[in-house]
């Protein structure tokens, strides 16, 4: 046994020699906003079934969505209640700055089953001006173990340099915005890229992949054009750059698997 790190704080060694951490004392307020969840839940379901009785007992036989959204996980970017969807009409992905890494095998998981086992017709990508995430893959300031996962953002970045250093700095600026937009219709050029999908055409299935922007300071939906379907294919292969960054992602996810363990 190696001797021990002076530099590792005595707190998480007694944690780890005690046994697993207590929760400090419920908050009573966060107790009150769970018990609402419930309320409002209830009231939702009256509010669906006063006219439709029926409405949740055709949906728990199955599931027959027409999109795979792919979104943020901002809580301001709701992917149902923005688009005005209803139950069983939409299969949702969401992570920080609604990435689409070839080395994500939680997202390829969903991509796989939405495409191949529920045939969905479309595969949307929805960024969003304000995202957080965006904003901090431009800051130089670290910010921990998100970074290797931005490192997706930053590609779009370097990608599309010339064209960011035109535009105006700052926080929802010219710049940021347009990275916002740039990062979306990026990621489902790698949607159109993946195996699966790839497959799903040659095969003729139905399947178009779009790109959009949601606006939180007004609700409203941007389409991005640029949508294809298996009648548009773009040859993308000779992306080098895709190569390139695909290699930076795996590293990166080695890497990142390496410091947890560490941790």
């Amino acid at each position: 046994m190696s001797a021990p790190d002076r530099h590792l704080d005595p707190h998480r060694i007694g944690t780890a020699l005690d046994g697993p951490a207590h929760p400090p004392p419920p908050d009573p307020s966060v107790e009150s906003e769970y018990q609402r969840i419930f309320r409002r839940n209830r009231d939702w379901v009256a509010s669906l079934t006063r006219t439709d009785p029926e409405f949740f007992a055709r949906r728990a036989a199955e599931q027959r969505p027409t999109f795979l959204f792919i979104g943020c996980s901002d809580s301001r970017v709701p992917a149902e209640l923005l688009t005005g969807a209803q139950p069983g009409e939409m299969f949702v992905h969401r992570n920080i700055a609604n990435l689409a890494p070839h080395a994500d095998v939680n997202l390829l998981s969903v991509l796989h089953y939405a495409v191949d086992a529920l045939r969905v017709k479309a595969v949307v990508v929805c960024g969003h001006y304000g995202c957080g995430g965006v904003r901090a893959a431009m800051s130089p300031e670290p910010h921990g173990f998100v970074d290797h996962w931005l490192g997706g953002v930053r590609d779009v970045m370097r990608l599309h340099q010339a064209e960011l250093e035109q535009l105006e700095p700052g926080p929802n600026g010219p710049r940021e915005r347009r990275l916002v937009e740039l990062n979306a219709a990026e990621q489902a050029r790698r949607i159109r890229r993946a195996p699966v999908v790839q497959a799903a055409w040659a095969r003729g299935q139905a399947l178009s992949i779009h790109a959009m922007v949601y606006d939180l300071s007004d609700g409203i939906l941007h389409d991005l054009g640029g949508s294809h379907g298996h009648d548009m294919r773009r040859d993308i292969q000779d992306r080098g750059w895709l190569r390139e960054v695909e290699g930076r992602e795996h590293a990166e996810r080695d890497r990142g698997s390496v410091e947890l363990a560490q941790h």
